[in-house]
């Protein structure tokens, strides 16, 4: 970005980056440091940068510019353009069917039909015109390469149901293999866990499925002593009646795990969970909650980089108390999720022949 600015502008590459930083570093002695306004990256990509391209007296590009502009007014841009190029087709129509004197109910009914076909229309014409003027970016993050940062400890949590033995060993194995792909001193791993749905609160194989996953992630704790004593846990919820479905079930079901896990994290109350597994101390300093699904891969040190993307300062939520709602930031994060196609391994055997023999 530095070097974009430069090339249109007076200014040079160097002259550029330290506009940035005189821009941080007022704002920094002006706001605080933990203001996002004094991370020097607020004026290279993201809002400060009309500013930072104010006092570099850039001369923006006309596609740069259509792009801040659609940056700047989105839902304008694309609700406002569906709705233009829909009343502009529709216009079109009904000037022609009244030259062809279709009147009455007739003209309303088709002009009905139209009006509908004629927005599916539109709306696969702005997206891809959005796609033509908008590039994808990617979000900045913070380098954890050589760890988590102290301040930023994480759990990993897997929402599940305990529904068999083989079941719950596979759970265990699951949790195992995301942490042997994403080692990390301030990384943890977790099983939040219900029953499945009943007509009676307690069924007669829930004790043994219980003592499974308990047993399971304390061999884990075990097997992994030497690295730490806090790496694996287990949350289970028992089951309440539910009036609306007339069973007995988990609380809410997956969100339901996920809501009263946070609250827990927040200091919240235990009861919610009949059996807890893990050192308990560790949870008030949990910070970040990735979440994944049981058929969910976590690929190799991937938690770093989500953990490094949701801790940077330009991503870091501030909440609007006015209006209730994340005016700045993020404070929920979902990346892509792509499916791979199965993998077929196929041996390759290169055969020598042996000039005397033949074989």
């Amino acid at each position: 970005m530095v070097e974009f600015i430069a090339r249109h502008s007076v200014l040079s590459e160097a002259d550029v980056a330290q506009r940035a930083i005189g821009l941080a570093t007022e704002s920094m002695q002006q706001k605080g440091r933990t203001d996002r306004t004094a991370h020097v990256g607020f004026y290279l990509i993201g809002k400060g940068l009309v500013q930072l391209g104010r006092a570099a007296k850039v001369r923006w590009p006309w596609r740069t510019s259509i792009e801040r502009g659609i940056h700047r007014f989105p839902l304008t841009f694309y609700a406002g353009g569906i709705g233009l190029l829909t009343l502009l087709a529709t216009s079109g129509f009904v000037q022609q069917a009244q030259t062809l004197a279709v009147q009455g109910w007739k003209l309303v009914f088709f002009t009905l039909v139209f009006l509908l076909c004629s927005s599916q229309l539109a709306v696969a014409l702005m997206n891809w015109l959005s796609a033509l003027l908008v590039k994808p970016r990617r979000l900045p993050r913070l380098d954890f390469f050589e760890g988590i940062a102290a301040d930023c400890r994480t759990m990993v949590v897997v929402p599940t149901l305990l529904t068999s033995l083989e079941g719950v060993d596979r759970l265990i194995e699951i949790m195992e293999i995301h942490h042997l792909a994403n080692r990390d001193e301030r990384l943890h791993f977790a099983l939040l866990t219900d029953f499945r749905d009943a007509p009676t609160e307690i069924l007669p194989n829930d004790q043994s499925l219980l003592e499974r996953a308990q047993a399971g992630v304390e061999m884990l704790n075990r097997k992994y002593l030497a690295e730490r004593r806090d790496l694996f846990f287990l949350l289970h919820r028992p089951r309440r009646w539910n009036a609306g479905e007339g069973l007995w079930m988990g609380y809410e079901r997956k969100r339901g795990k996920l809501m009263e896990f946070n609250a827990l994290l927040r200091g919240g109350s235990r009861a919610c969970f009949s059996a807890i597994v893990g050192d308990k101390t560790i949870l008030p300093l949990i910070k970040y909650v990735i979440t994944l699904d049981t058929d969910t891969q976590l690929p190799r040190d991937a938690a770093r980089q989500l953990v490094g993307a949701m801790a940077h300062p330009l991503n870091r939520p501030e909440f609007d108390t006015a209006s209730g709602i994340v005016a700045e930031g993020y404070s929920i994060l979902q990346p892509r999720v792509r499916r791979e196609p199965p993998v077929r391994a196929a041996l390759l055997v290169r055969a020598a022949v042996c000039r005397r023999c033949g074989h």
